[in-house]
């Protein structure tokens, strides 16, 4: 089951350590099959405040998701980022194919009558 890495990264002076994490992260993503769904784009906020950026990574699924954040090669970048740049950063897994929403909604429904 495809998995994410998202991360919310909050507003961040230019810095050139930063410049290099960004350079250097695809190539830590390939050998996993991770690749960017969004990046850098800017977010239209609905509901609430968004202060900072949203990257959403794909993966084909968590053991890859893992794999990748908890690599030799990803560690030893991510220190470009995190001296420079705060956050938040989650992996979690995707819906199954043919996922409905309406089957959890009665999951939950009848957990919460007992």
């Amino acid at each position: 089951m495809t998995a994410y890495a998202v991360a919310h990264l909050r507003p961040a002076a230019p810095h050139p350590e930063i410049f290099e994490y960004i350079e250097k992260i695809q190539a830590t993503l390939e050998p996993f099959g991770g690749h960017f769904l969004v990046h850098g784009a800017e977010v239209e906020v609905k509901e609430g405040s968004w202060p900072g950026a949203l990257v959403v990574i794909e993966f084909p699924d968590m053991a890859r998701a893992r794999g990748w954040y908890d690599s030799p090669a990803y560690a030893e970048i991510l220190p470009l980022r995190t001296r420079h740049i705060d956050g938040d950063a989650v992996l979690v897994p995707g819906v199954p194919d043919g996922y409905d929403p309406a089957v959890r909604a009665a999951k939950l429904r009848a957990a919460a009558a007992g």
